[in-house]
């Protein structure tokens, strides 16, 4: 009788377990399905996303920043690939010219300065070697340069790397106010006529 009983009992203790067993793993089913519905609801909710046109609209950081309008005058250089663009060539205050120009490198080769836009034995790495010509009064007008000799103009000019361009100025002596249009020499380039001189 006693050996039913505590069989009985253990009997009862399985079943319970077993029970409770089941429990579990159906709450753990249930729970798993219901993570998945709010996956599949949570997926299927639409995102809001930037329209293509904005997003073509906003440029890559890397880009270069656009240039501030059409070049004045443009000439191609000795190096095939390498140009000039001329962006202002102004009267400015103490009866000077100011002159703004890139250099644009889109060969496959590095373009160094060295003696190559420099006067003649008046300096290294500089573009004192730019003049202007007024052709009608046969008169070449040079760099400006300091008490020291040195140009008012870019110096120490860093090579210009492969498909990269650099901002480059000079000063010169105005000419006569008549003349309102001077051709640009660029040691290497082919000269520039008739550049608009603006104020």
């Amino acid at each position: 009788m006693m050996r039913t009983q505590t069989t009985n009992q253990i009997a009862l203790g399985l079943l319970l377990l077993a029970t409770l067993l089941l429990a579990s793993c159906s709450m753990l089913e249930k729970s798993k399905t219901d993570n998945s519905n709010t996956a599949t609801t949570q997926t299927a909710t639409p995102t809001p996303t930037r329209s293509v046109a904005s997003t073509s609209a906003s440029p890559p950081s890397s880009a270069p920043p656009p240039s501030s309008g059409p070049a004045l005058a443009t000439a191609d250089g000795d190096l095939p690939g390498a140009r000039v663009e001329i962006q202002e060539l102004k009267r400015t205050s103490g009866d000077t010219l100011s002159l703004k120009f890139a250099m644009v490198n889109d060969s496959d080769k590095e373009l160094s300065f060295g003696y190559n836009f420099t006067e003649p034995n008046k300096g290294y790495g500089d573009i004192g070697g730019v003049h202007l010509l007024d052709a009608v009064a046969k008169k070449k007008y040079f760099v400006v340069r300091d008490a020291e000799g040195a140009c008012v103009c870019s110096r120490d000019v860093p090579r210009i790397l492969p498909k990269s361009r650099s901002n480059l100025w000079a000063k010169f002596p105005a000419p006569p106010e008549d003349v309102q249009k001077i051709t640009v020499v660029i040691p290497h380039f082919t000269p520039m006529d008739d550049v608009p001189i603006s104020r």
